[in-house]
């Protein structure tokens, strides 16, 4: 069981690390993601939107990290959950709304 967890926190910090570089070079506005709205993050390349969620989730909104693990499946279940949410309230801050709906699942777990 510890393995697994150690193995989740492994594969999400190299899913961060990358998902910095794609960032960088996306096309939408070149915000970082914690100064992300939510039509920003609706903006961005499909293959992109889990990674700023797994990021939006892992750390604060100063950049620094909050927590040590994070449940791969947990985020799997709420990205279409943001993507619905940002649809709906498209100026909203993307990285409020991500720490928000996670909170929701989070409680419901």
């Amino acid at each position: 069981m510890k393995l697994k967890r150690i193995a989740t926190a492994v594969l999400a910090t190299t899913l961060f690390a990358s998902s910095t570089v794609a960032f960088a070079q996306s096309s939408s506005g070149k915000k970082a993601v914690e100064k992300m709205t939510c039509e920003d993050y609706v903006g961005l390349e499909d293959s992109f939107k889990p990674d700023a969620v797994y990021w939006a989730v892992a750390y604060g909104e100063d950049g620094k990290p909050e927590g040590a693990g994070v449940s791969v499946e947990g985020i799997q279940q709420i990205i279409p959950v943001v993507i619905e949410a940002c649809q709906k309230t498209p100026k909203e801050s993307f990285w409020q709304k991500v720490k928000t709906e996670f909170t929701k699942l989070r409680q419901k777990l």
